[in-house]
């Protein structure tokens, strides 16, 4: 996330977009500029046409497409919102089962204790690689995992999960942890689970196609016939009044 303070303007008024956006609105913008400068030469200077299409039809639409937009942005927020709750629940979690651990294990047992700390942050790890589609058990702590533990498997996270829960039921075979302190751990367990479902609903669950196909063409067709309904009344204005737009 960017690190920035929400209440000091001056320094906000300066910040821009990432070098990658800049670069894609650049082009688009311009693009844009030189279509309205084709249809200004095309139909103003070359072959004058009187439209009957004016500025007041793009003002009413305007107003349907700011509703619009306005849904769409308020359904990306609740989705990077959503996203944000359930990496805070990763994290509580985890804390949450390693202080249990901390507690319930006996301090000479070295062995287990070093176990769910470090499987603890390579689940964190694993799901975030795992989300951007990157599939890395090479850069697992392995000298603490079954040989092969990660063969032929495309869902490390999932198998990671898994690992912690046989840890956590074979420490209570063995009697190092009771019967009520496996079942208070194993919630903390299940709610990992629980996020990484979450997060994978998230990334696999887009926009319904019919919703983003109508935005973008009612998008392009308000953007390709700006040009046409600005060009009686502000002539060569209008290149970078659609450009602003």
């Amino acid at each position: 996330m960017i690190d920035y303070n929400p209440k000091n303007w001056a320094s906000l008024l300066y910040k821009g977009h990432s070098g990658r956006l800049r670069t894609f609105l650049f082009i688009n913008v311009l693009l844009m500029g030189t279509y309205s400068l084709l249809v200004i030469l095309v139909f103003h200077y070359w072959y004058p046409i009187e439209w009957v299409l004016k500025t007041g039809v793009h003002s009413l639409l305007g107003i349907v497409l700011g509703l619009v937009l306005v849904f769409r942005t308020n359904t990306a927020y609740d989705r990077w919102w959503e996203g944000r709750k359930a990496w805070g629940a990763l994290v509580n979690h985890s804390r949450t089962f390693a202080m249990k651990m901390s507690v319930n294990l006996k301090p000479e047992d070295t062995q287990n204790r070093v176990f769910f700390a470090r499987v603890l942050g390579d689940f964190a790890h694993a799901l975030k690689n795992h989300l951007r589609g990157i599939s890395r058990p090479d850069d697992l702590e392995h000298e603490i995992y079954p040989e092969k533990a990660f063969a032929g498997t495309p869902h490390i996270p999932n198998r990671l999960a898994l690992l912690l829960h046989s840890r956590l039921g074979h420490v209570l075979s063995t009697g190092k942890i009771s019967g009520d302190q496996y079942i208070v751990a194993n919630r903390e367990l299940e709610g990992l689970v629980d996020v990484l479902g979450i997060c994978e609903r998230i990334k696999n669950t887009p926009i319904p196609i019919s919703y983003s196909i109508y935005i973008k063409k009612f998008l392009l067709l308000y953007l390709v016939s700006l040009p046409l309904g600005f060009k009686e009344e502000f002539n060569l204005w209008t290149i970078p009044a659609v450009m602003f737009i």
